[in-house]
């Protein structure tokens, strides 16, 4: 298992990792809840020079809203295949995949976990995805889950 000091990306899935996976559909398109205890620890990674990227299978206007109100530029949405897209953030920053964490909930996430340095899931991922994952949180996706990650990063560096 790589080492939390070395992470030099976090990968962050979005729908069950960001949010708690909830999409609620009104007349002016899809909406999402992110909790503000996420974005703390996502700004606080970037404040310490920790790359942040979002992949998702899907391509959310309020996705791209919540990464430009954190200041998260490293964006891969509508990704269909997330293992590819973490490779080539991983070349474009030129780092290795053992310096990447990957946090993601569901079964589509785990070939780019596989390739990474580390892995985390929330509380209620997949019961696939928590056998393993390197970090499992003690609360769900969406809950504050991405500050605890942040949270153990921050506390080796």
């Amino acid at each position: 298992m790589a080492d939390l000091k070395n992470i030099r990306l976090v990968a962050l899935d979005v729908d069950g990792t960001l949010t708690d996976g909830g999409l609620i559909y009104g007349p002016d398109g899809i909406s999402q809840t992110f909790n503000s205890k996420d974005g703390a620890g996502i700004m606080a990674l970037i404040e310490q020079g920790i790359q942040i990227a979002f992949v998702s299978f899907r391509d959310h206007a309020c996705t791209r809203r919540r990464a430009a109100d954190l200041g998260v530029s490293l964006l891969c949405l509508g990704s269909s295949d997330k293992a590819a897209s973490v490779t080539g953030l991983a070349e474009y920053l030129g780092i290795p995949l053992s310096a990447v964490l990957f946090m993601g909930d569901d079964t589509k996430d785990r070939p780019a976990m596989d390739i990474c340095g580390l892995s985390a899931c929330p509380a209620d991922a997949d019961l696939e995805i928590r056998s393993v994952c390197d970090i499992v949180t003690s609360v769900n996706g969406g809950k504050g889950a991405v500050r605890e990650v942040a949270r153990m990063i921050l506390e080796e560096i």
